[in-house]
């Protein structure tokens, strides 16, 4: 994935799916912080806990299975004000999967988080998996921002990443994974302090 989607998509990718979301069209200060893969125990509760301290909002896009291992933290994830969204039953690489086997994945997952909110796992999407899903009525989910905070890259080197490539209306990609846990637990409340300290607010995706 590391180079499929660089920190700021190129025009191309947008060009392949122009009816998927990039970045929210405002000029206010609002960041749309989202966060793949989880629940996860003892990481997705200590983000829930770092946005808390901001009054930050954020969207989730979980992974069924997840979900289904981890029920009280997707509970307190919307009891908490965030958004909870699609991000496929078990997490198969679009590339690696049939269409009607990835549709299916996506359909299970929407049934436990109830809106039409997707992201692809690690930013793959066939062409005909792209247009199967829309004509379902999902909202496909991408980002202008990536902090990469899975990859083997210094804390600092995350933390630089969002932060320099940050604007009006980003929709930012985190992970609350174990892979990404030590980039996560450094950048995220500098991440936070930042824009907070600029009057930024952290709004949820609407559905």
């Amino acid at each position: 994935m590391k180079n499929f989607l660089l920190i700021q998509p190129k025009s191309f990718l947008k060009f392949i799916y122009p009816k998927a979301v990039w970045k929210i069209n405002t000029t206010e200060k609002i960041i749309y912080l989202t966060f793949d893969d989880g629940p996860i125990p003892g990481l997705t509760d200590w983000v829930l806990d770092e946005l808390q301290k901001f009054n930050a909002k954020a969207t989730f896009f979980c992974v069924g299975a997840n979900i289904t291992k981890n029920p009280a933290i997707f509970e307190r994830i919307k009891r908490e004000g965030h958004t909870v969204a699609n991000h496929t039953m078990r997490h198969p690489k679009g590339f690696n999967t049939e269409t009607i086997n990835y549709i299916n994945e996506a359909e299970e997952c929407r049934r436990i988080v109830k809106n039409n909110l997707f992201r692809p796992p690690y930013g793959q999407l066939k062409r005909s998996q792209y247009k199967v899903l829309l004509d379902k009525g999902f909202k496909i989910i991408f980002w202008d921002v990536i902090s990469y905070d899975y990859e083997q890259i210094s804390e600092k080197a995350c933390t630089k990443n969002v932060v320099s490539n940050t604007k009006p209306g980003s929709i930012v990609l985190f992970h609350d994974n174990y892979k990404a846990e030590k980039n996560l637990r450094y950048t995220l409340p500098l991440y936070l302090k930042h824009f907070a300290h600029l009057h930024y607010k952290f709004n949820v995706i609407e559905s």
